[in-house]
């Protein structure tokens, strides 16, 4: 099963390190961000993890939870935790899921059907595509999907900038330009007409007769 932009999320019961939960449940009425590792102990999730701590506020502000996966038990993940505030400064107070048999792994395509149905014995290259982040709306339909190297550290203002960004254009008719940044100028969407424009942003720069530029609408 390959999943896509606004496919719903498979919904999981699994066990973390602050109990089991049903995932869907879990996430309620907000958001959600989803990012999956490939092994316990391993040097760039271990400062992901921590970078991602030190951001729960922030996400927290946007109605954002967080939560993760490694391919591994829950009872490694107590372990990792402190290593994690080692090496981070970090205290991992989200919950981190154990996927010991690889199903949720596997439900969200970041391993193959037939991986198997163990983490032990494998390494981290054997789950090196264990490595993606999916952003999860209200309704429970996936918003964004980024997949990362294993050799490569995930940039999470990125995620935060593209959460601000989802959460606005869900309110408003407008998308967000490249390198957009809170604050910044929006582009009306082609579904307003040049009235309607008026009528809700006040006013607006045509850049391109496909381009419209306003200031961000107020929240």
């Amino acid at each position: 099963m390959s999943l896509r932009i606004n496919d719903i999320a498979p919904d999981f019961t699994a066990e973390t390190t602050q109990g089991t939960i049903k995932f869907h449940d879990w996430i309620g009425d907000g958001w959600a961000i989803l990012f999956s590792h490939p092994k316990n102990f391993t040097p760039v999730c271990t400062t992901e993890l921590g970078t991602m701590a030190g951001l729960e506020g922030e996400f927290k502000k946007r109605n954002v939870k967080i939560i993760g996966i490694s391919v591994d038990p829950v009872e490694s993940h107590g372990k990792w935790q402190d290593d994690i505030k080692t090496a981070t400064g970090h205290s991992v107070n989200y919950p981190l899921i154990g996927d010991k048999d690889l199903k949720v792994a596997k439900l969200y395509d970041m391993l193959p059907g037939g991986a198997g149905e163990t983490s032990e014995g494998r390494t981290p290259a054997d789950n090196a595509t264990v490595r993606s982040v999916y952003v999860i709306g209200p309704d429970k339909k996936i918003k964004l999907v980024l997949t990362y190297p294993m050799t490569t550290g995930r940039n999470f203002d990125e995620i935060l900038r593209a959460v601000d960004s989802m959460q606005l254009t869900a309110k408003h008719q407008v998308a967000t330009p490249a390198n957009w940044k809170q604050g910044e100028d929006v582009i009306i969407t082609a579904a307003v007409s040049n009235e309607d424009a008026i009528r809700r942003f006040g006013a607006y720069e045509t850049i391109l007769p496909y381009l419209r530029k306003t200031k961000q609408p107020s929240a």
